[in-house]
C-alpha cells in the first residue's frame, strides 16, 4: 500500500518525539491526536497506555496492539567536575554511545550533551577500552557538579538521543525507536483504513499503544487486565537476520522487504495465527515465519497470559539494528503489516471457536 502525505507527516512527527519508557507522554498525545477522527472513543490509563475504541459497546472485544516507549538513559550520577554517569532505562547498547548528541531532559527543559570518549591517539598504549556502563559519561560543558544543577540537571532525569527520521533510498524508513513508534503507527493506519472504507465491525476494536514494554512489558499487562480483550494481535519489531555479524542459527531466517513475520511460540494462539496465515495466502500478502523459544519477549505474552488466558498472536516487522540510532525498516513491509492486520480484522467472528478441543 501507498501512505499518504498526511500519514508519513504524522509518521515523521510522532518517530521525532521523545518518548522514553517511564515517560511516553508526549509521544502519546501525538498519537491519540492522529487516530481520534478513525475511532469512536479515546481512553488514557493511569500510567500513559492510550487506546482508541470502534464500538465501544460491544461486548465482544478485539485489541490490536504496539507499544509506545523507546529506550533511553537516566542520569545516575554527577561528579564533582560535571561529568554525568548514567544507568539503562530498557536495552540501552552502551557500545554506540561514544560521541553520540544527547538530549537530557532537564527541570528546565533540554540540555544538549555529549558521550565522551577517549581519543585513539591517547589508547595507543592500552587494551583497546571496551564501551561499559562504568566508563561511558556525558558532557554537557559544566565545569563541576554545582554547573550541571544550575543547568537543571539532577540525578533521574531522562536522557535519549535527537536522530531524527528519514527515508534511505526510496525503499526504508530509518530512524530511533522505530521500535515501536512504527508499530503505533501501523495500528493507527488499521483504524485510518477501516473508517476510509466505511467497515463496520462485529466487535468491538482496541486499538491500543502500550507503555514500559522495554522493561518489562509492564503496561500490556495493566491494559490487558483492564480492557479484558477477547483476542489479541500484537505487533511489534523482529530482526532482520541478513546483515552481517548475525548467527541464523541462533536468530532465524527473517529479511527486510520479505513480508511480515508471523511467530510461533506457547504463548501464540494457533486459532488467531492460522487465521492470519490464511488471510495472508488468499489476499497473496507475502508473509516470513518465525519461532520463540518459552516466551516471544514482546506484549504478546502479556496479552496471552493475562485474565485466565487471552488468545493471541504476534505479527512482527523486520528491523535492521534493533536499539540502535539508525533502525532500518522496509516501507513495502510496513504496508503489508498493515495490510495483513486489517484483512484479518475483516475475518473475526464473535462466535469463532477460540478452543483447540
Amino acid at each position: 500500500m501507498k501512505f499518504n502525505k498526511t500519514s508519513i507527516k504524522f509518521l515523521e512527527n510522532y518517530l521525532n518525539t521523545s518518548s522514553p519508557t517511564g515517560f511516553e507522554h508526549n509521544g502519546q498525545k501525538a498519537w491519540t491526536e492522529y487516530i481520534k477522527p478513525y475511532v469512536d472513543k479515546i481512553e488514557v490509563d493511569n500510567y500513559g497506555t492510550a487506546y482508541g475504541i470502534i464500538n465501544p459497546e460491544a461486548e465482544f472485544k478485539v485489541v490490536i496492539e504496539a507499544h509506545a516507549d523507546e529506550i533511553s538513559w537516566y542520569v545516575n550520577y554527577i561528579t564533582d567536575d560535571g561529568f554525568i554517569y548514567v544507568i539503562r532505562n530498557g536495552g540501552s547498547d552502551q557500545v554506540i554511545a561514544p560521541s553520540k548528541v544527547v538530549d537530557i531532559h532537564g527541570e528546565k527543559g533540554v540540555v544538549k550533551g555529549v558521550f565522551g570518549w577517549p581519543a585513539i591517539h591517547t589508547r595507543a598504549n592500552q587494551n583497546e577500552p571496551t564501551p561499559k556502563l562504568d566508563n561511558i559519561f556525558i558532557d554537557c560543558g559544566a565545569t563541576s557538579k554545582q554547573e550541571v544543577e544550575d543547568l537543571g540537571i539532577f540525578v533521574g532525569c531522562m536522557i535519549t538521543y535527537p536522530d531524527t527520521f528519514f527515508e534511505l533510498n526510496d525503499r526504508y524508513f530509518v530512524c530511533r525507536a522505530l521500535d515501536n513508534r512504527i508499530g503505533g503507527f501501523m495500528i493507527a493506519e488499521v483504524a485510518r483504513l477501516l473508517q476510509e472504507n466505511k467497515k463496520k465491525l462485529p466487535f468491538g476494536l482496541y486499538i491500543t499503544n502500550s507503555v514500559q514494554e522495554e522493561v518489562g512489558l509492564y503496561g500490556a499487562e495493566m491494559i490487558a487486565d483492564t480492557i479484558k480483550p477477547n483476542i489479541a494481535i500484537v505487533t511489534d519489531v523482529t530482526h532482520d537476520t541478513t546483515t552481517p555479524m548475525i548467527e541464523k542459527k541462533k536468530e532465524g531466517d527473517q529479511k527486510c522487504g520479505n513480508g511480515p513475520v508471523v511467530f510461533f511460540a506457547p504463548s501464540v494462539h494457533h486459532t488467531i495465527r492460522e487465521l492470519i496465515i490464511d488471510t495472508a495466502k488468499k489476499k497473496k500478502i507475502p508473509f516470513q515465519r518465525a519461532a520463540a523459544s518459552r516466551a516471544t519477549g514482546t506484549d504478546t505474552d502479556a496479552f496471552a497470559h493475562s485474565n485466565g488466558g487471552v488468545p493471541s498472536a504476534l505479527i512482527s516487522l523486520p528491523l535492521r539494528y534493533m536499539h540502535t540510532t539508525v533502525e532500518m525498516v522496509s516501507k513495502e513491509d510496513v504496508g503489508n503489516v498493515i495490510q495483513i492486520i486489517y484483512e484479518t480484522l475483516l475475518k473475526i467472528k464473535p462466535d469463532m471457536n477460540l478452543k483447540y478441543y
